[in-house]
């Protein structure tokens, strides 16, 4: 069973640094937010160490191979085995002070926010079980890719973390790519070839 690392964890009363992986590739960014910039990328099923998680949002402060950065807590989870003697035990609540790296980031935390990622196959299901092959990038031709690339437009910015399967709200103007089926959007930083039809994402150009 998979237990976002944003709610209950089964295991001892008092609180330990828990190991948590994604079930995708998932973006480390600078701050709790996905206008921070990209740090680096948290592998699928790669563990990384939960040092908490905000209160008042999914975002969580952890460490990869020694990096330190934000995660989106809804695409973390912790594997645990079910024990009748467990006792339930809540995630570390951290803070962030917003200004703290300001300077630094150059206001990149400070722009307006079009609206919110549609959820993705996890999302924000808290406990629910992880598919098989949940989060696999659809096969986008090479030559799609290098159309992207080369074709950048201006960011959008979408509560929630960009993830394959996540859907863009209407709100969302997708460009199309010639002579596919594909349109994309440079979102949360990274730019993403989505479904037109579906509006979901299909594909991050790293």
């Amino acid at each position: 069973m998979s237990l976002s690392v944003a709610g209950v964890l089964v295991g001892s009363a008092a609180f330990a640094e828990s190991m948590a992986s994604s079930w995708t590739d998932l973006n480390l960014r600078a701050g709790p937010g996905p206008m921070y910039p990209i740090l680096a990328v948290i592998p699928a099923d790669k563990l990384v160490t939960v040092d908490g998680c905000l209160d008042a949002s999914s975002w969580c402060k952890v460490a990869l191979d020694g990096t330190e950065g934000w995660a989106a807590g809804n695409y973390l989870t912790t594997r645990v085995a079910l024990k009748s003697s467990a006792e339930p035990m809540i995630i570390k609540t951290v803070t962030y002070d917003n200004n703290k790296d300001a300077e630094t980031l150059g206001g990149a935390a400070a722009g307006a926010v079009a609206g919110a990622l549609i959820a993705g196959p996890v999302g924000a299901v808290i406990g629910g079980m992880i598919g098989a092959g949940a989060g696999n990038a659809a096969a986008v031709d090479e030559t799609v890719v290098t159309y992207v690339r080369a074709n950048p437009v201006e960011q959008v910015y979408l509560d929630g973390e960009v993830v394959v399967g996540a859907g863009l709200p209407e709100n969302v103007t997708l460009v199309p790519v010639p002579d596919s089926e594909f349109s994309y959007v440079y979102l949360n930083g990274v730019p993403v070839v989505v479904n037109s039809e579906e509006r979901k994402v299909v594909y991050i150009v790293r």
